[in-house]
């Protein structure tokens, strides 16, 4: 009876999981989707509890600990460190699968496989060849492991620890390849050892030290510019991990779960390569930005504004455009946004916000953002909606915004992200661009839309620029 309620309530979980996730797809159900994944997440650890066997103050001290991490990062996380904290997050998925991996090739060294697979039919009542037990441990080791040494580079660089240039050397790639086959090899040994053997125990330890090696070169060589792809795939990775580690222990919605989170990773990191008009393989290995290219030299200059010069026009206008980028998050400037949008609509003004896929440092982080200061979610438009009117815009206004905006997409063939879609801000009648100087974007590359007549320059702190045409309103 009691594997029968276990594996009712790992069904009940896995279902809920898919209807969380399905409901993750729309900012209005956002919240009822994380609400009812948590939910079967929930079930899914009563579930394993009802196992006989478990070391129950471990379990408890791992609660503990665990709901202590997520509490303080719930409480101290500002939304302009989301994209790191998910990255660490991510590490941490990558990581617990790499343990479960190693605990069970230490049962096998302790026990001996025979035994080892006796003790999982009777816990489960499936028969497992000893080969697809030692592969699955091997295929979660080595998965684990990148992921977690990968998204620790990646927390690096989103967080300023580590630069966010991409880091390249001669024979890099000859190099990850060689790191990547010698894991598969190790793998292999491990499977041909019966997991017994001495060359099986130093293949199982050579495996970890080169999938934890492996993630970092396979992480350093993208750049900044990268990083939302990078998260989501890492993201795909640790739900990979996850499933391979629910079929070590054959634990049914440790399976689904992973393969879930695995398979939306994979989607997202699709769409978001879409959105670049690149494929992954260039964003892996292309080792953007380490060559120090920014495009052609951009001749002209930049012509600065005053917050009484852009509210005069802003006034005046009847469709504004705001284009959102990282340096909204760096500057906690959505509600004074908000604020803004709020009064140019009493002017009269049709107000939308254009929300590039890549925009920011993760997927989706300008919708968290605005979702946090309840700009209504009709408000917000795609690329693809807001491109064929922006000729009818009165005023585009960037902020913080880069990358997904230059013009050299579409203009410079010698320009990294030549080819990329971008927001064509440049077709609106007047672009006023919210930046804190004149460096260039996390990128490294040089936008000439600043340097257009139809372009003027808002320097300063976003938040404080955006609060001062406020106040101009309210005079």
């Amino acid at each position: 009876m009691t594997a029968v309620l276990i594996n009712l309530l790992y069904i009940a979980a896995s279902i809920l999981f898919i209807f969380g996730i399905k409901k993750l797809g729309s900012a209005d159900t956002a919240r009822k989707g994380n609400q009812l994944s948590s939910l079967g997440m929930l079930l899914a650890v009563v579930a394993t509890l009802l196992y006989s066997g478990l070391s129950w103050w471990m379990v408890a001290a791992g609660i503990l600990v665990g709901a202590a991490i997520g509490a303080v990062a719930a409480a101290r996380v500002r939304m302009t460190g989301m994209p790191e904290l998910v990255a660490l997050f991510n590490g941490f998925g990558g990581i617990a699968s790499l343990l479960v991996g190693c605990a069970e090739f230490v049962k096998i060294r302790d026990a001996g496989l025979a035994e080892y697979l006796v003790a999982l039919q009777q816990q489960s009542g499936v028969v497992v060849p000893g080969w697809f037990a030692l592969l699955a441990i091997g295929l979660t080791i080595l998965v684990g492991g990148v992921t977690f040494t990968g998204s620790l580079v990646a927390w690096g660089k989103l967080s300023g620890k580590l630069a966010g240039a991409a880091v390249g050397f001669a024979g890099q790639q000859f190099i990850n390849l060689l790191v990547f086959g010698a894991a598969l090899a190790g793998t292999g040994l491990m499977v041909a050892g019966n997991g017994e053997s001495g060359v099986a125990l130093y293949a199982g330890i050579g495996l970890m030290v080169l999938a934890l090696v492996f993630g970092v070169l396979m992480t350093i060589p993208i750049g900044g510019g990268d990083m939302p792809v990078v998260i989501s795939l890492l993201n795909s990775f640790s739900g990979v991990a996850a499933a391979m580690a629910g079929f070590i222990i054959l634990n049914n919605v440790l399976v689904v779960a992973g393969c879930l989170v695995g398979a939306s990773g994979m989607i997202l990191t699709v769409i978001m390569c879409k959105a670049m008009n690149r494929t992954l393989g260039n964003v892996l290995f292309s080792g953007f930005g380490s060559t120090g290219h920014s495009g052609k030299a951009v001749d002209g200059e930049m012509k600065p504004a005053t917050v009484e010069d852009a509210y005069f026009v802003l006034e005046a206008a009847q469709s504004v455009v705001f284009i959102p980028g990282y340096g909204m998050a760096v500057a906690q400037a959505q509600h004074a946004v908000k604020e803004l949008a709020e009064l140019l609509e009493e002017h009269g003004a049709e107000v939308r916000f254009a929300i590039h896929p890549v925009a920011g440092r993760m997927p989706g982080h300008m919708n968290v953002l605005l979702a946090e200061a309840d700009v209504p979610y009709e408000q917000l438009q795609e690329m693809d909606q807001v491109n064929p009117v922006m000729p009818t815009v009165d005023v585009a206004i960037v902020i913080g915004a880069n990358d997904v905006i230059n013009p050299a997409a579409e203009e410079d063939e010698g320009c990294p992200i030549y080819g990329m879609p971008i927001i064509r801000a440049y077709e609106a009648k007047t672009v006023y661009c919210l930046k804190r100087g004149k460096g260039a974007g996390f990128s490294g590359l040089e936008n000439p839309l600043f340097y257009r007549e139809n372009t003027r320059m808002l320097y300063g702190d976003a938040k404080a620029t955006i609060s001062a045409l406020v106040a101009e309103f309210g005079k």
